[in-house]
């Protein structure tokens, strides 16, 4: 889940994404004739001169400038090797070092593929990854799309792509090999539970998401499906829920199900329409700090019986629509454990077109649960089998419908 900071805009979303321009501790570049040789620095700013002389952890930023110089005039390629490319790796590594998957540096090109995503089209297999236990891992394959339709499930973990061990490798690293053009393919080896590796092979494709797909049942029953937080959700909910008001229905099933998160705002605009009073959700930061976020009022949805269907790639934004509606007594959980990722990001936007991703701080659901790592476990649970999904069959949508006609 993503926020923009205040700098810029205001955002928040899971799935699944420090500054050194201009200088913020570090400052002025010097480039000389020689390509060799690593520009000066120019000046310390006061606080990073106060860190040298008084923190255990002190470090000479010479040293950086050291390994620029040796890499340049001694790596076997050196006439290979881009400036680009060093510093901007030297920025991804400084995002990693925090030892937060979800504090990332992105370059330009990929913060250009991820406001893509955002928007709802982009090229690729359609499919959200994250990092769990320090193993990649699908959070969500996109409904409909090649992922899903190669086979591809939330919670496999991926060992390689096209037969090259992925092991060490970033979530952005990992992105950047799985993506590519319409019409090629990848292959992902993956393992799933306790299964031996397999190989699934995924022909790219133009991914158009569409965030928000309805239908009235014939038995009264409106299906309402959100599969991200995305440019066009709030709009489309807006319409989904005119709707529902003007057909009046039995009740609602809202099916989170491999949904990977999105904008913050959004959940708590959607959230709202159930829950007339309160916090939606809670951002914990550090030094104890911690701001609610409260319900927009218009609980246009609050009088019908709702089911929520939540699975392994349910995350992010559309753990906190279920948490606050659970939390309130609102909706029933219907399915299987959720991901677990309940920390909130800042995007901030850089000079050069790039852009950092900073965890800021924790969500917790109205009742102070921290489902971090851990999810939220349905209050109904239901499994969907191999032999399930080869005969389209969805036993965790029927639960939910017959959940919606048993009398209150």
């Amino acid at each position: 889940m993503f926020k923009f900071s205040n700098r810029h805009k205001q955002i928040i979303t899971t799935l699944f994404l420090l500054l050194l321009v201009g200088g913020v501790y570090l400052l002025g570049f010097y480039a000389g004739k020689d390509e060799t040789s690593f520009p000066e620095i120019l000046a310390y700013s006061p606080e990073a001169r106060e860190t040298k002389n008084n923190s255990n952890d002190s470090f000479d930023f010479n040293l950086y400038f050291e390994v620029w110089n040796s890499l340049k005039s001694e790596h076997v390629d050196k006439n290979k090797i881009k400036d680009r490319d060093l510093f901007y790796g030297s920025l991804e590594g400084m995002a990693a070092a925090t030892g937060d998957p979800y504090t990332v540096f992105m370059d330009p090109e990929e913060t250009t593929e991820f406001y893509e995503d955002l928007s709802g089209t982009f090229e690729g297999i359609g499919a959200e990854i994250g990092m769990r236990n320090e193993i990649i891992t699908v959070v969500a394959p996109l409904d409909g799309m090649p992922a899903q339709k190669a086979g591809l499930r939330a919670g496999d973990k991926i060992y390689a792509i096209n037969g090259e061990s992925i092991l060490g490798l970033s979530v952005n690293e990992a992105v950047k090999k799985i993506r590519g053009e319409k019409g090629t393919e990848v292959t992902l080896t993956i393992i799933r539970g306790d299964d031996k590796p397999s190989d699934i092979t995924i022909v790219r494709d133009k991914i158009v998401v569409n965030s928000v797909k309805t239908e009235m049942k014939e038995n009264g029953v409106y299906y309402l499906q959100i599969t991200n937080f995305n440019d066009d959700t709030q709009i489309l909910f807006d319409k989904a829920v005119s709707d529902i008001l003007l057909k009046d229905p039995r009740g609602i099933v809202l099916d989170l199900r491999n949904n990977p998160g999105g904008y913050l705002d959004t959940a708590i605009y959607i959230a709202s329409d159930w829950i007339k009073d309160g916090p939606i959700v809670a951002e914990q930061f550090g030094e104890n700090k911690r701001t609610e976020h409260f319900s927009r009022g218009q609980a246009r949805l609050s009088g019908l019986k709702t089911a929520i269907l939540i699975n392994e790639g349910s995350a992010s934004a559309s753990e906190i629509v279920a948490g606050a509606l659970r939390d309130y007594k609102k909706a029933t959980i219907i399915g299987k454990q959720s991901f677990g990722k309940g920390s909130v990001q800042n995007l901030g936007d850089l000079s050069d077109g790039s852009s950092l991703k900073i965890t800021v701080a924790k969500w917790l659901t109205p009742e102070g649960d921290y489902i971090h790592d851990k999810g939220i476990a349905p209050q109904i649970e239901v499994d969907i089998t191999e032999e399930d999904i080869l005969n389209n069959r969805d036993p965790q949508l029927d639960r939910a419908i017959n959940f919606i006609l048993e009398d209150k």
